[in-house]
């Protein structure tokens, strides 16, 4: 038995599927008057609403408040249409890979050594992932406080556009049928809801294979109350200080790419507000850049202080996955996440397959492995396992005053005992599904569970030294082989950033709406709430 060929496949393979989340955008551009590059934009300017990032949640947020007030969107990337690495769904993968400052997303890597990335583009993440989709559970949207009725409602307003049924082919049928047997009961077919079971999710890809994005719900917005700056990185939320009982958002400094400086300030009106949509990352990072966060860390980068607030970038998660590669003897379809088990003890099981796999890794570690591969030998795919909420959390800090730098980041992955037995149960119930009666016609014989455990283990999954061999428990494969599903948040969580309504706490006419207001990561894939994040208020 040749191992060395089988970790060739498995490193190149493996390597491709850390940018696999890279699929095609709708091909066709739409005609939006309303978008200008921000070059474009006047020195000064005035808005009822000021939205700071174009992504899940902030786009269809302007196309909403656009309809009875004037909205500026502010996006710091550029259009997800006409670029070949998103619209063509060939290249899956290089937008992921793609590591230069026109590149829709932007690598970061956290300080636990693990690989990430975040968006830069109008449309945000939904233009760079894997497309699946699918709501919050009830008991996520009880906890959160928020109106089922309303909740409902703006969730069936987005299917109308972006969501579709998947065509699940043999490999992703295997899997499901698969998982029944390993007892992730009831069988629930196809379903847009989160609950316990095997079930076959959505996805934001059509029949013809394009990409539905965010940034496709602005054809929703009214064209005369919207104005969208293209490649407008915001530098500074601007506070009104004088004579008031206390901070007031009134304007933003942004620049653009000639390095030109540009003012917007809000319009006379109580309810007129600045909206951070930034996400994750950049949402903390721009209220610590304008003078909200612990004061002691905002003086070390000689910012004001205008707020002192500790906890603004605390409570940073990101869900731990951990995948098992499975070389295939037949060929297999590619296949983005169609198939979701959603576990009783905390794991979700899904899984994503495809012959090149290898597509857009030209930047991974593993690519001396592939450059004198056959096509044939990538014929496999990936079942993976992550890790519900997570409990464990971390925090994230300025590195520089560049608001296009990444701040630093450390999620403390399997920090929280429950947090890594999740990962143990899902990682046993991942065996069960590969050694299933439905699965047994898509792997090896000779290639037994710890030979499959082990490549995986010695594959360039991140930074991390290795410790894992065969005689090791679970718990030390999972620590070992962590990697990420772009399902980070926090940084400026409800009740200690904003509040129920997700207006910062301390200042007036500034709101936080995205996924770093989250204290977990809602149903399997965040991408469905945050879409729906502007009709929960």
């Amino acid at each position: 038995m040749n191992l060395g060929w089988w970790w060739r496949l498995f490193a190149g393979a493996l390597a491709g599927f850390l940018f696999f989340h890279g699929f095609a955008a709708t091909e066709t551009a739409p005609n939006y008057s309303f978008m200008y590059d921000a070059t474009s934009a006047s020195t000064l300017s005035y808005y009822d609403y000021i939205i700071v990032g174009g992504g899940t949640a902030g786009c269809p947020l302007a196309a909403t408040l656009s309809q009875n007030a004037t909205v500026l969107l502010l996006e710091r990337g550029g259009s997800p249409y006409g670029n070949p690495n998103i619209t063509k769904m060939a290249s899956f993968g290089a937008a992921l890979s793609d590591l230069s400052q026109s590149s829709p997303s932007q690598r970061f890597i956290s300080e636990d050594g693990v690989i990430n990335a975040r968006a830069r583009v109008l449309g945000g993440g939904s233009c760079i992932n894997a497309g699946f989709y699918t709501r919050a559970s009830d008991e996520y949207i009880k906890q959160a406080g928020w109106d089922g009725r309303l909740v409902k409602e703006s969730y069936q307003w987005m299917e109308k556009s972006v969501a579709f049924e998947p065509s699940l082919g043999q490999w992703q049928s295997a899997v499901r049928d698969g998982l029944l047997e390993a007892g992730v009961m009831p069988s629930n077919g196809f379903t847009y809801d989160h609950i316990y079971g095997t079930k076959v999710g959505g996805t934001i890809f059509d029949q013809q294979g394009n990409r539905h994005t965010a940034a496709d719900l602005l054809e929703y917005a009214n064209p005369s109350g919207l104005t969208v700056f293209l490649h407008a990185s915001v530098h500074k939320i601007l506070f009104a200080i004088k004579g008031k009982r206390r901070p007031k958002a009134h304007g933003v400094v942004f620049r653009d790419t000639t390095g030109a400086k540009h003012k917007a300030y809000l319009k006379q009106g109580s309810k007129n507000e600045i909206i951070v949509s930034a996400g994750a990352l950049g949402s903390p990072q721009l209220l610590m850049l304008s003078g909200m966060g612990p004061a002691q860390h905002l003086k070390s980068h000689d910012i004001t202080v205008v707020l002192d607030q500790p906890l603004v970038g605390q409570g940073m998660s990101d869900n731990p996955m951990n995948a098992v590669f499975i070389p295939s003897p037949l060929p297999v379809e590619v296949s983005l996440i169609q198939v979701v088990g959603i576990t009783h003890f905390g794991s979700y099981i899904e899984a994503a397959s495809g012959e090149n796999f290898a597509g857009g890794a030209s930047s991974s570690p593993a690519v001396e492995y592939m450059n004198n591969l056959d096509e044939t030998t990538f014929r496999g795919g990936f079942i993976l396992e992550k890790v519900m909420g997570p409990i464990s959390t971390g925090h994230l800090e300025l590195r520089t005053r560049n608001p296009n730098d990444n701040p630093s980041v450390t999620f403390n992955y399997f920090k929280d005992p429950q947090d890594l037995q999740r990962c143990v149960q899902g990682i046993q119930t991942i065996e069960k599904i590969i050694e299933s009666k439905a699965f047994f016609r898509f792997r090896y014989e000779f290639l037994s569970w710890p030979i499959l455990l082990n490549m995986t283990a010695n594959a360039p999954l991140n930074l991390l030294p290795k410790h894992y061999n065969p005689s090791m428990p679970l718990e030390v494969f999972c620590k070992d082989t962590v990697m990420t599903i772009w399902h980070y948040h926090g940084g400026c969580q409800v009740g200690k950033v904003v509040d129920l309504d997700y207006k910062v706490l301390g200042v007036d006419a500034l709101r936080v709406i995205d996924g770093s207001t989250f204290n977990d990561s809602p149903g399997t894939n965040p991408q469905a709430t945050v879409h729906g994040c502007e009709d929960i208020e």
